[in-house]
């Protein structure tokens, strides 16, 4: 099998003890047999700990904790999505009180944020938080702590709930809360959504994903593809026949959460075909990579199918 390693932060990897290479965001591959049950370990810098596991056929079922699986046609993917920190000793971040909690972010070999107030509760967060920055707000004339990290945004309410937590562009505090984030994709889309509080909860009331730019025509595919995952108008890449046909499209493509390139053994399978890999959940930190092309006249697609 075809085995892929991605890694977040570069890293060097070791196979059954042996130095292979260096890994990192960019795909590197090795072909090894999985009924050998061969040994990993990936090494990354920045005083990181390293993560070990055996490349076999429980790996493929049910993936370690730290680690994303994707099984594609006869290959799978290994992505390292994040390592300990061999620094456990606490360090305080930033602290406050908010309507009678007292809110705290620390790093303790990750960094988390704990609420204490008539409850108790500890919330892992993404490292970008690192450097995090309160700030009381007001939603629909009720107080709301919002915490910055990067182009990250935790909303926690005032009784210490966390309502929000995601990348954004911009946030707008008022009587609804009014968020512009921004998808990876071929066309730069951005999505503006709207949500009411109740002061228990966000309600998503209105959404719409914007499409900044037009895709390249080499591409269209893909942007076509992204385009349904972020439910934007995705019918305006149809012809005027499959356009009667939208509506049922979501069903047929499924449940599926990202859009990846096939690899290159996909291409000397089944040629250069306008194709890309739609990725489905299976189990946690596990996925499938489905792949499904289209057929294109002019401009415009007019067919979409999966590829046997």
């Amino acid at each position: 099998m075809r085995v892929y390693f991605l890694s977040y932060k570069p890293a060097i990897l070791k196979l059954n003890g042996l130095y292979v290479g260096g890994i990192d965001l960019f795909e590197r591959h090795i072909e090894i047999d999985i009924a050998d049950s061969v040994h990993a370990e990936i090494v990354p810098g920045e005083n990181l700990q390293p993560v070990n596991f055996f490349i076999n056929e429980q790996l493929l079922f049910q993936p370690p904790p730290y680690l994303d699986v994707y099984l594609m046609e006869g290959e799978a993917l290994i992505y390292v999505r994040e390592y300990g920190n061999k620094n456990v000793s606490l360090s305080l971040i930033a602290q406050t009180r908010f309507c009678g909690n007292l809110i705290t972010v620390f790093s303790q070999g990750g960094v988390f944020l704990s609420s204490e107030g008539a409850e108790y509760s500890l919330l892992p967060l993404p490292s970008k938080f690192i450097r995090a920055e309160f700030e009381e707000k007001t939603l629909a004339g009720m107080p709301v702590l919002a915490v910055r990290g990067a182009n990250s945004l935790l909303i926690i309410s005032d009784r210490g709930k966390r309502l929000f937590m995601n990348d954004v562009e911009s946030a707008e505090f008022g009587e609804t809360l009014e968020i512009r984030a921004a998808f990876e994709t071929c066309t730069a889309a951005k999505a503006e959504c709207s949500y009411g509080y109740d002061g228990d909860k966000l309600s998503l009331l209105k959404s719409k994903t914007v499409e900044t730019r037009p895709p390249e025509k080499n591409i269209l595919h893909f942007a076509f593809f992204e385009s349904v995952l972020t439910c934007a108008d995705y019918v305006n890449y149809l012809d005027d026949e499959l356009k009667a046909k939208a509506g049922a499209l979501k069903d047929y493509l499924g449940d599926f959460v990202s859009v990846t390139v096939p690899t290159e053994k996909f291409y000397a399978e089944h040629g250069d075909i306008r194709a890309a890999g739609l990725v489905y959940p299976k189990a946690a930190n596990l996925f499938e990579v489905r792949y499904f092309a289209v057929d294109i006249s002019g401009d415009k697609i007019t067919n979409v199918f999966p590829v046997e």
